[in-house]
């Protein structure tokens, strides 16, 4: 078997040379072996946990290396030899090693062997210090550390002099730092003094409630739940501000407050043992202060951490004693999700903390937790920011940046718009950050249009009716209606605690139904959320809405519905062909529509204040098409907030004939308490010969913008468009054949010349009609 050693002792072998060679000794010593070998980590780790006091036995040997070793003359330039003794340990590490089955000789080795050599000077020290082999073998073996006193970390012997003459924070051995506190923990109530901290605006009844659980006698441990940015950690630096400023209860007046670095904690920790060492540390010079606190963000990070494979002891288990019995005050801060995983499972860690639940800040807290923290982003940036500017921020990001939480998306909103300033020349920058510069770094945060983009959506509401009207053809009344209600909840006449509205459409297939929220999402800015309520059937799926029961599968995912919502809280939300879902379905909606709120299986809640929410059915439609037979004058009727309005159109009267009969039929399909929920109850009706045609132009129009990128001019014929319109349309399937007919009668002919025919290099081609075919033909 070959062996090799590893590059920190063959770099203390060097060290070992070079010194002796620096010193101008004539040989390499045992001494000066493990003078180098206080360099190398692997050995000072394994020294210090074996009670040996560096900073000493590093002066001695320096001492000795100084005094007791002869110097060869000016001028004579030698190398230095090995001596048997030191040619005697590295052999000896290498057969230790050899026969313990491993492959590489360490400085862990080397410290054994060198206990063999009784009569060298260095062994004389390693003893002076309280190191024995069998200190060495039981922390190389099992890393046992030797006992040491009650007064913390020191090693028994040491004096504080020689604690504070080495440098604060962890030695590169990875074992515990001298002052634990100033190595692995931040003290707040310095960062507070030196005005480094924001300052708490709000939060006034956390802020209370974490005092009080402070005050207590025992599990005296609060714990922030809330969501990533609503201000966690915020509140335990506000806390530090009130103790900073003695404005907390008599008996926290004087309590220090530190926050645990987790990453300071874990930082260099190869070995077992080193990290709940450190832990272990923390906790001890935090009970010598009186009255101290911990913060620990992210503290279910200790869940788990330093467990062994197939153990149970890791770094929460630790602080369990000590968070029982009241002599450490300890906050934590964790997401909902996390403590549901790491708390829940662990009961008896649970009981040591008080949940304290921090939601997300309403808009106006939101605001004022802005213009609480805008003096400091002025004084950073050298910009002013407008109030419209603040509350612009709010806005846009909560309906553009839905993936994360107030106050914290909005804070980094004015931060950019800082920067963005200060990014340009002096002559181009904006003093004052107003609503247009909002606008456009959400716009570039989010990833979407400028224009979609608008604290002010009055000119979009103005033209909403309108623009309707432009893409969705033959549904005037269905649009005004829908407009109409739209409006209201704008307004602010509308009611706060309900969707902006909830509609539901109804008519024969292809009319027009989807394609209507479709478009009322792209000129709101907003997305349209889609479910096809066919896959809701069963009375199982409901809870792929809501989330799954405790006990069954999926659980821990949490609702489809629910979900979509939360993460885009500003949606059209269309549930295609309602009348298909289960009736348990219905039930769930019925507080949609009434409160605007959904709780999903984890007890979060969804709020649906900014959702357009349409049904559509057709529900009725066979008796709407029934009765009709040609394209005749009547009246289509609708429901708007309960009020019957009539408008005249080229269609069918829907009290009358077959237009009664889809009236009861939707009163059968839907119980009466879901329908007295509903803003509007619109009818489509079926579409009359000369929107068709319009649809056909819109299709054509579609196409040409195709074919223009290939030279190709496309002229459609008076003659075309009544061929496409009759046979495009049909009475059960509405419009919908439209695409497929142009699919299969143009596009494939067109296809193959464009590749293969007289329209490889372009132009213009006229659509006629042929023998009662569709004709085409080439100019």
């Amino acid at each position: 078997m070959s062996l090799s050693i590893t590059k920190e002792l063959e770099s203390s072998l060097r060290l070992a040379f070079a010194e002796a060679k620096a010193r101008r000794h004539e040989h390499v010593t045992l001494e000066h072996l493990l003078y180098a070998l206080l360099r190398d980590p692997v050995a000072t780790r394994i020294l210090r946990a074996c009670g040996a006091r560096l900073q000493e036995l590093k002066r001695e040997l320096e001492q000795h290396l100084q005094e007791s070793q002869p110097q060869l003359p000016d001028g004579f330039d030698r190398d230095p030899e090995q001596t048997r003794a030191f040619q005697r340990v590295l052999e000896r590490a290498a057969m230790q090693v050899q026969s313990s089955g491993k492959e590489t000789i360490d400085a862990g080795s080397v410290l054994v062997a060198l206990f063999r050599e009784r009569d060298s000077h260095a062994l004389y020290l390693l003893e002076k210090q309280g190191v024995t082999r069998l200190d060495l073998l039981r922390f190389i073996s099992h890393g046992a550390l030797k006992v040491r006193d009650d007064s913390g970390l020191r090693p028994h012997g040491g004096s504080d002099d020689e604690l504070h003459a080495q440098p604060q924070g962890d030695d590169e051995d990875g074992g515990p730092a001298d002052d634990p506190l100033a190595a692995y923990c931040v003290d707040l109530i310095q960062r507070a003094a030196e005005g480094r901290i924001d300052p708490l605006v709000g939060r006034k009844n956390e802020l209370e409630r974490t005092m009080q659980v402070l005050c207590r006698r025992r599990k005296n441990n609060p714990i922030y739940v809330g969501e990533a940015g609503v201000g966690k950690t915020a509140l335990a630096e506000g806390l530090a501000v009130a103790i900073h400023e003695q404005k907390v209860p008599e008996i926290l007046k004087a309590a220090p407050l530190y926050a645990l670095d987790l990453g300071a904690l874990l930082a260099g920790t190869k070995f077992r043992g080193q990290f709940e060492e450190r832990l272990k540390a923390v906790v001890r010079a935090l009970a010598e202060k009186p009255g101290a606190i911990l913060f620990i963000d992210e503290i279910h990070m200790l869940v788990g951490a330093g467990a062994t494979s197939g153990g149970s002891m890791d770094a929460s288990n630790l602080l369990k004693p000590a968070l029982a019995n009241g002599e450490l005050r300890c906050i934590g801060s964790t997401t909902f999700n996390d403590f549901k995983a790491s708390f829940d499972r662990d009961k008896a860690l649970a009981r040591r903390f008080q949940k304290i639940e921090v939601l997300e800040p309403s808009r106006d807290e939101a605001v004022q937790i802005l213009q609480g923290l805008k003096s400091r982003y002025e004084e950073h940036h050298g910009v002013t920011y407008s109030e419209p500017a603040l509350e612009a921020a709010v806005d846009l990001s909560a309906k553009h940046l839905v993936d994360r939480h107030l106050p914290d998306k909005a804070i980094d909103v004015i931060d950019e718009a800082g920067a963005l300033q200060r990014m340009r020349p002096e002559n181009e920058r904006v003093p004052v950050i107003g609503v247009p510069e909002i606008e456009q770094v959400v716009a570039k945060i989010a990833r979407i249009p400028p224009r979609s983009v608008s604290s002010d959506d009055k000119t979009a509401l103005k033209s909403l009716a309108p623009e309707l009207k432009q893409v969705v053809y033959g549904q005037d009344a269905a649009i005004e209606a829908l407009a109409s209600a739209i409006l209201l909840s704008r307004s602010g006449l509308g009611s706060p605690t309900k969707p902006i509205g909830s509609f539901l459409f109804s008519g024969p297939t292809g009319v027009g139904k989807t394609e209507l929220a479709r478009q009322l999402g792209r000129i709101m800015g907003v997305p349209l959320i889609r479910f096809d309520m066919s896959e809701y059937m069963e009375k199982h799926t409901v809870s792929r809405l809501i989330g799954a029961p405790p006990g069954y599968v999926g659980f821990d995912q949490g609702g489809l519905l629910t979900d979509a919502i939360r993460k885009q809280p500003h949606a059209v939300l269309l549930l295609d062909e309602i009348e298909k879902a289960h009736p348990d379905v219905f039930d769930i909606l019925l507080q949609v529509m009434d409160h605007a709120t959904l709780t999903d299986n984890n007890g979060r809640q969804s709020d649906f204040r900014h959702v357009v929410l349409i049904f559509t059915t057709n529900a009725g439609a066979r008796d709407m098409t029934a009765a009709r037979v040609g394209f005749g004058a009547g009246t289509r009727s609708f429901m708007v907030a309960g009020t019957r309005l009539d408008e005249k159109i080229a269609s069918f009267d829907l009290d009358s004939g077959a237009g009664g009969d889809a009236k009861k039929a939707i009163e059968r399909t839907f119980s009466p308490e879901f329908r007295n929920r509903l803003d509007g109850w619109i009818a489509f009706s079926s579409l009359p010969m000369d929107v068709v045609e319009r649809i056909v132009d819109k299709q054509i129009d579609e196409l040409r913008v195709q074919l223009r990128e290939k030279n190709v001019e496309l002229q459609l014929l008076p003659e075309a468009r009544r061929w496409l319109a009759d046979r495009g349309f049909s009475p059960q399937f509405g419009a919908r054949p439209m695409a497929r007919l142009i699919q299969t009668a143009l596009k494939k002919p067109l296809a193959e010349r464009i590749l293969f025919g007289d329209l490889e290099k372009g132009g213009k081609v006229i659509l006629g009609v042929q023998d009662d075919k569709l004709s085409i033909g080439k100019e």
